[in-house]
């Protein structure tokens, strides 16, 4: 089930401001009935929506999550390696779903790939300040110091100025890194600028969005509780 208001939208028929008063005006049908709620809940898959007596097509807009394994790279295509489009069921590809961001060849873990630019934009975009959560196992101790220098903001000898992030030790060499970008290598380059080599790295969550139990290797739907989180 999807609100009207929102289905209008992903098809592009108006802007979210528009639709409001298209909708209160009575201007669109749905199952030949005039509605005047913008948060009516439609089944968009059998639901006949009309504006002004012509049809509306939904497009419909789908995100997903997956675990991925280390060994794929994070890419539509690639002729020498394997991608994480291969692990995507054919119904999402059909949809052209596309990674957020990327993960690393070697890293494991949450990946959400979408068909909404929109979202896909504002997601991987480093000004929005989504937070990224990553366990690590690593050589040494994280001290006071390399976490000081993390909530500072890392400036690495490559010339990589890195965001405020966040380093908690869990024990002896297995550590939560939260960080706000993810530019190539970040985690595992912060993590070796404090001498700490990353042995492995799994992306646990991206803002609110957790992996949860899902198994490594496969991909789900996000609910409508999920979605909401990403507004």
């Amino acid at each position: 089930m999807k609100r009207l208001d929102k289905f209008l939208s992903e098809a592009k028929v108006a802007s979210r401001k528009e639709l409001k008063q298209l909708i209160r005006a009575g201007r669109v049908s749905v199952d030949g009935k005039t509605v005047t709620q913008e948060d009516l809940k439609i089944n968009e898959d059998i639901a006949k929506v009309t504006l002004d007596g012509k049809p509306v097509a939904g497009r419909r807009i789908v995100t997903i999550m997956m675990n991925k394994p280390a060994g794929y790279l994070t890419a539509a295509e690639d002729k020498r390696d394997k991608t994480v489009m291969e692990l995507v069921p054919e119904e999402y590809r059909k949809m052209n779903v596309m990674p957020i961001g990327r993960l690393d060849k070697a890293t494991e873990g949450l990946l959400l790939l979408t068909n909404d630019g929109q979202l896909n934009h504002r997601l991987a975009s480093p000004k929005h300040g989504v937070w990224k959560t990553y366990y690590a196992e690593h050589d040494g101790i994280v001290t006071a110091g390399d976490i000081r220098a993390f909530e500072k903001g890392l400036h690495l000898s490559d010339g990589l100025h890195c965001l405020p992030a966040k380093l908690e030790a869990l024990e002896v060499g297995k550590s939560l890194i939260r960080v706000q970008e993810g530019k190539f290598h970040q985690v595992r380059r912060m993590m070796e600028s404090r001498q700490m080599h990353v042995n492995y790295l799994k992306r646990l969550a991206e803002g609110e969005i957790s992996l949860g139990d899902l198994p490594l290797g496969q991909c789900r739907e996000l609910t409508e509780e999920e979605l909401q989180l990403l507004e």
